[in-house]
């Protein structure tokens, strides 16, 4: 008797999709071999009877089960044979059928392998290439779930080799950057490809319409221009940082100092004579870049791997590449903050602007994620003269309110378990306040605390009175 599963009936093929939706039904159609029948179908379905049975068979792949019994019937080539048809594939058929190698992919090893030999990198580039966002973002979850577990990196590596894999990863970033898409799998697959492995000069580099490059694989590369998707590939790497630290077992070196480097390039081609308007992304992409990147060092020198003491911190990369006196230096380079030139009775005209709203609080947020907990970095902020640079920035800035906030975080992080530090204060200090000339002229003044031994800042001549523009004092946030 033929097996109703092969039945071209579209009121049977519909009872036996609306039969797969429950366990129980799943059970009952594996113990009758429907998926075999179902599978032996696809090639000759007619085409009103081609998605229903794709979505049967995703379905009965929600099952261990029919997993194996999937790969056992030669599914993944029955799979195949449906881009082969000569049907007009549609985004919807294209979609159930990466479901269904994502649902078979989950089973483990074997499965991931299997589907990887049988469809990378032809058939998934051929669907990268139809640019449709929804299947991309299919193509994605296979992806992703494929460059996963045990033989996870090395076929990461493969999607990542230039005349191979990389056209699929970059014609899945081309496609969703229009519109923004930004799917939770496209977060993992580019985060695994460019945060926790080496690829990410490699695809920042291809998406570039022009470049020039100091070597072919490293960090020493150079922009003269930057493109629309190499912004939304930073955009993404940037929030996967911030939204799943925890899936982050590592942060690899040549990740953080691929973006210092575009953080030097970005600011060598950014106009410094002009200010943007927002404290955001604008049109202008160097910026965009130049922005994406503070934040991403930012974060980059939060990040802490609690699950092994051994692990690579890769803030000790960057600040042996010189990350340290590149912020001293951009910070030294500036005009003084808005509310202080206006009480100085001079500024520099050697001085820059900012480049954008915001540019000295990302500079100095980088520069106090970087200080949090690590003493080398402290000693070497002492060394290099910049207690007194730093002093400058705990000030009220009219064009960014937080950086008072930033500011008086760093010196707390600065001091923190530092005698050193403190007793070069305390040397400035001379056993008066220490005053700069910007918060003198601001009636202000940075004076230690006796008991906590933290900074504070108190009006000159208001001593003994409480202080509303006191911001940080004892060790606590106000």
């Amino acid at each position: 008797m033929e097996n109703p599963a092969a039945d071209d009936r579209m009121e049977v093929v519909l009872a036996l999709l609306d039969a797969s939706r429950s366990r129980h039904g799943r059970a009952r159609l594996a113990a009758e071999g429907a998926l075999p029948a179902v599978l032996r179908c696809l090639s000759s379905s007619p085409a009103l009877l081609l998605l229903p049975r794709l979505c049967i068979t995703v379905n009965l792949c929600c099952e261990r089960p029919n997993q194996d019994a999937f790969l056992e019937a030669g599914g993944l080539d029955r799979i195949a044979s449906v881009l082969l048809s000569g049907h007009q594939i549609s985004a919807e058929i294209l979609q159930t059928v990466l479901q269904v190698l994502g649902n078979v992919a989950l089973a483990g090893e074997a499965h991931k392998a299997a589907v990887w030999a049988r469809f990378f990198p032809v058939w998934f580039r051929e669907i990268a290439a139809m640019r449709n966002p929804v299947v991309c973002n299919s193509l994605c979850k296979v992806l992703n779930m494929c460059c996963s577990a045990t033989g996870g990196r090395r076929r990461l590596g493969e999607l990542c080799e230039e005349e191979r894999g990389l056209p699929i990863l970059l014609d899945i970033v081309n496609t969703m950057s229009p519109s923004c898409h930004k799917e939770i799998c496209l977060y993992f697959l580019l985060g695994k490809a460019c945060i926790k492995d080496i690829y990410f000069n490699l695809v920042f580099q291809r998406l570039s319409s022009v470049n020039t490059l100091d070597d072919s694989f490293g960090a020493n590369f150079t922009y003269k221009l930057f493109t629309k998707e190499q912004v939304f590939l930073l955009r993404l790497l940037s929030y996967h940082l911030i939204a799943w630290p925890d899936v982050l077992d590592t942060i690899s070196s040549y990740f953080a100092l691929g973006v210092l480097q575009l953080l030097k390039e970005a600011y060598s081609v950014v106009d410094a004579s002009s200010q943007s308007i927002s404290a955001g992304l604008t049109d202008d992409l160097a910026i965009n870049v130049l922005w994406c990147s503070f934040y991403i060092l930012r974060d980059i020198c939060s990040w802490k791997d609690h699950s092994s003491s051994a692990s690579e911190d890769p803030a000790d990369s960057l600040l042996s590449a010189g990350l340290l006196q590149l912020l001293l230096r951009y910070l030294r380079e500036l005009e003084p903050p808005n509310i202080v030139k206006n009480h100085a009775m001079q500024t520099s005209t050697d001085s820059k602007f900012c480049p954008y709203k915001g540019f000295r609080r990302d500079v100095v947020s980088v520069l106090c994620n970087f200080l949090h907990g690590r003493k080398q970095v402290q000693d070497e902020i002492r060394k290099q003269d910049g207690i007194p640079l730093l002093l400058k920035q705990c000030v009220v800035d009219d064009c960014d309110q937080s950086l008072r906030q930033w500011g008086s975080l760093s010196i707390r992080y600065l001091l923190e378990g530092n005698l050193e530090n403190q007793y070069k204060v305390a040397e400035l200090e001379q056993k008066e306040p220490v005053i700069t000339p910007e918060i003198a002229q601001m009636g202000l003044r940075v004076e230690i605390d006796q008991e906590s031994q933290c900074p504070k800042m108190v009006k000159a001549y208001q001593e003994q009175e409480d202080d509303p523009c006191q911001y940080y004092a004892n060790g606590q946030l106000t």
